[in-house]
């Protein structure tokens, strides 16, 4: 019999329910549900990969994938389920037997408030011009971040906000603001074409996906230096190796070049990571930085990067920038995480005591 669209909806809505941000589903194995960071099995019988090529069938049905499916050995796309949420997938073969992971993305945009994250974000949500980079391990939230920041200038501005993404995941309405929103593969071929023909559709803000390479690091620059707003994400941990690793993507004599334009252009970077609070959910922790006096002539290489961390903290007291180990404290000090994951955290443990006496 074969694994239906409504078998498949009967499974997402189970794991909306159970508060999961993930399904695993795999041959021969019954599927797991991703719940506050633990794998949790369902309790139902395993999937064939009969099964779970039906799933497959139905998440890339009307795509141009939907007769290649045995040509297929990974793929990434996205799935609309109605009325209950959309899907990024991605399926892949291992062995002799094939998976699938189907991440469940909301169809209600989350707020900046409903995330818990730093309300400075909104201020920086104010900027109409620059470069703005969401960064973190894949993850930690750096999408929903985005989709949280976007969803705020939609209600706030009436701009033209161009996305470029690979795939779609939060699908954004029509408020104040006009969003044209562009799917690497089906409405373009790639990130640097995408970005190219944006900058020729009048935006105000464009949102690229994910910055992957120097050819999209330098157009994105350039979209910034023409006075448009530019919001991105990078796998990377933090303000430092985030500067680091944009910087070493370009030959060594460009270098000079990409980090004038980087200390110019660069006006804030928002590093996430997830810790465990104290009711068993998952908490973003964050890092901010915004270019000021300081961090510029970090990028330019006039003082280590090293700084950074010090800047940061310095920061903290005009509520624009925030350490990690800053963040940490203050999300222990409002009783959202405890002491030990605290510990566990920050990037001293005898700074963060000390910092407790103090107060």
């Amino acid at each position: 019999m074969a694994f239906s669209e409504k078998n498949l909806k009967a499974l997402i809505k189970v794991a909306m329910e159970h508060g999961a941000s993930d399904i695993h589903i795999r041959t021969d194995e019954t599927p797991c549900l991703r719940i506050k960071g633990t794998l949790v099995p369902v309790q139902t019988r395993t999937f064939s990969i009969e099964d779970v090529r039906d799933i497959t069938e139905i998440l890339v049905k009307g795509t141009k994938h939907q007769d290649k499916i045995n040509d297929i050995s990974e793929l990434d796309g996205g799935h609309q389920f109605e009325g209950l949420c959309r899907a990024r997938y991605n399926f892949f073969r291992y062995g002799q037997k094939i998976g699938i992971i189907l991440r469940l993305i909301k169809n209600q945009i989350p707020t900046i408030d409903e995330l818990g994250i730093s309300p400075s974000i909104k201020k920086i949500c104010e900027q109409t011009r620059g470069l703005i980079l969401i960064t973190g391990a894949t993850g930690s939230g750096k999408s929903t971040t985005l989709a949280a920041m976007i969803n705020r200038i939609n209600h706030k501005r009436s701009a033209h906000i161009v996305t470029i993404e690979d795939p779609l995941e939060y699908l954004h309405p029509q408020i104040k603001s006009r969003i044209t929103q562009r799917e690497i593969g089906i409405d373009t071929e790639n990130f640097s074409t995408a970005l190219r023909s944006a900058l020729r559709q009048d935006p105000d803000i464009i949102l690229i996906g994910e910055m992957r390479d120097a050819e999209t690091i330098s157009i994105a620059l350039q979209a910034a230096e023409t006075g448009h707003l530019v919001l991105s994400t990078v796998h990377t941990r933090d303000c430092v190796s985030t500067v680091g690793r944009i910087i070493s993507m370009f030959p060594e004599d460009e270098q000079p070049y990409v980090q004038k334009r980087l200390a110019e252009h660069l006006y804030s970077t928002i590093s996430q990571r997830m810790i465990p609070g104290v009711s068993g959910d998952i908490v973003v922790a964050q890092e901010i930085m915004v270019t000021g006096p300081g961090v510029r002539e970090c990028i330019l290489g006039q003082e280590p990067l090293s700084r950074l961390g010090t800047i940061l903290a310095q920061g903290k007291i005009t509520k624009q920038s925030q350490s990690f180990d800053q963040h940490i404290l203050e999300l222990y000090n409002n009783g959202v995480i405890t002491k030990e994951v605290a510990l566990e955290s920050v990037a001293s443990q005898s700074d963060f005591m000390q910092k407790l006496l103090i107060e």
